[in-house]
């Protein structure tokens, strides 16, 4: 039966939509019923939002006033409010929305350790840096001779190579104990330095990633305490992207 049906549609005769006129050819095509209906449906938005706004008006109230109304500006007769500074970042949200407070607490304790081990590692690789500021060492001499054939390598006690290190500048007799296993060519100082410069950038990335987490944490710890909706608090500041909101909770008396 269904092999007949479709045999029987093949020749039915196709209704083909009706053209343009060919004098009305540079007005376009024809607008056919989907299009009307398109063009309906949006007049009669339009219509409909107007008729709101005109309500709307009507019913305003004359001596009504919002701070809104005098800190926007038009321009490109488009309003535009000054943009505040968000009180969230995406990645503190992401933190708050997946994690719990131990696994922040649990990343802070990890970052800690690594910062203070960069810490104390950090001073042995003694290279100057182009941003770190120059110390001073004042020599006092008795006579301006002793200022002419001054000799900071002999007064120092060291090696001529080793008077540039602020930090671990062994001695002359310290050099004469132990055997030196490598010369400090300028191969080496440029080693020294990079290696500086990679270290102190890990540090201030992981610093600042310590603090953030300091930041979501208080954050989440805050949350909990305002879970508790008997108690009486009032909001004193409100939160930005460096610190959690802060509240002033109501002294209540314990029994």
């Amino acid at each position: 039966m269904s092999s007949f049906k479709n045999a029987s549609k093949s020749h039915r005769k196709t209704h083909r939509e009706r053209p343009q006129l060919s004098n009305r050819t540079h007005i376009g095509q024809l607008e056919k019923k989907k299009d009307y209906k398109l063009r309906a449906q949006e007049y009669q938005r339009k219509q409909a939002t107007l008729k709101q706004l005109k309500q709307k008006a009507l019913d305003r109230n004359p001596d009504e006033f919002y701070f809104k109304m005098i800190r926007s500006k038009v321009k490109d007769d488009i309003h535009e409010t000054p943009s505040t500074e968000p009180a969230i970042t995406a990645d503190q949200l992401k933190l708050i929305k997946t994690q719990d407070i131990k696994y922040i607490n649990y990343k802070r304790s990890i970052e800690r350790k690594k910062i203070e081990k960069l810490k104390s590692t950090l001073h042995l690789l003694d290279v100057e840096a182009e941003d770190k500021p120059k110390n001073t060492h004042t020599f006092f001499v008795d006579s301006k001779k002793e200022v002419k054939n001054f000799n900071l390598a002999e007064r120092l006690q060291t090696h001529k190579d080793l008077v540039s290190c602020h930090h671990n500048r062994p001695r002359l007799n310290t050099l004469q104990r132990h055997k030196i296993k490598a010369h400090l060519t300028d191969g080496v100082l440029e080693e020294f330095a990079e290696e500086r410069r990679k270290q102190s950038s890990e540090l201030c990335k992981r610093i600042e990633r310590e603090r953030q987490l300091d930041i979501v944490a208080q954050k989440m710890q805050l949350e909990k305490h305002l879970m508790d909706k008997k108690s009486q608090k009032k909001k004193v500041k409100d939160e930005t992207i460096y610190a959690p909101a802060q509240y002033r909770w109501v002294p209540k008396r314990k029994r």
